[in-house]
């Protein structure tokens, strides 16, 4: 009896962990489609130009965290989100309201506003690098190495 007892246990086990394997693969693909409002695909970049209206360090009540540059554009005002680092440290943009900007990056709609996900921010020939390719925000020390890293390759900001 005990043998068979130990058999029914290890298939009920076996068919346990087979079942589990479709369902977690579902979660996993679930994951990657759950990030959509800070989803960030380079092939839908825009870049949006503009002067600067106000600068915003810390995020206002119902926008998202981080620093915003507001820009006046041709067709209508753009919230610009620089993220947590954006003003801050070395390779910060040095922006004040009036000045005039190209902001590139990706449009979301966040908290049911259009936000623009900034990559990269242009004020005359200096362009500062907010986030990589990927859409992540970069911290100071990694922005002041992706700064080093271009000036060293000879490509002009």
């Amino acid at each position: 009896m005990k043998p068979l007892l130990a058999w029914l246990t290890m298939l009920t086990l076996l068919f346990i962990a087979s079942s589990l394997q479709p369902l977690t693969a579902q979660t996993s693909e679930g994951l990657t489609t759950a990030a959509g409002p800070f989803r960030y695909d380079s092939a839908q970049e825009v870049t949006v130009r503009g002067t600067v209206s106000a600068v915003l360090p810390n995020a206002a009540p119902g926008m998202v965290v981080g620093s915003h540059l507001l820009i006046a554009t041709a067709s209508g005002p753009a919230d610009a989100s620089l993220g947590r680092f954006g003003l801050v440290g070395a390779g910060a943009p040095s922006v004040a309201a009036g000045q005039q900007v190209e902001a590139t990056g990706v449009i979301r709609t966040i908290k049911d506003k259009p936000v623009l996900l900034v990559r990269t921010v242009k004020m005359g020939s200096e362009v500062f690098i907010i986030r990589n390719n990927h859409g992540v925000l970069l911290a100071p020390r990694a922005r002041e190495r992706a700064d080093l890293a271009t000036n060293r390759e000879g490509v002009s900001r």
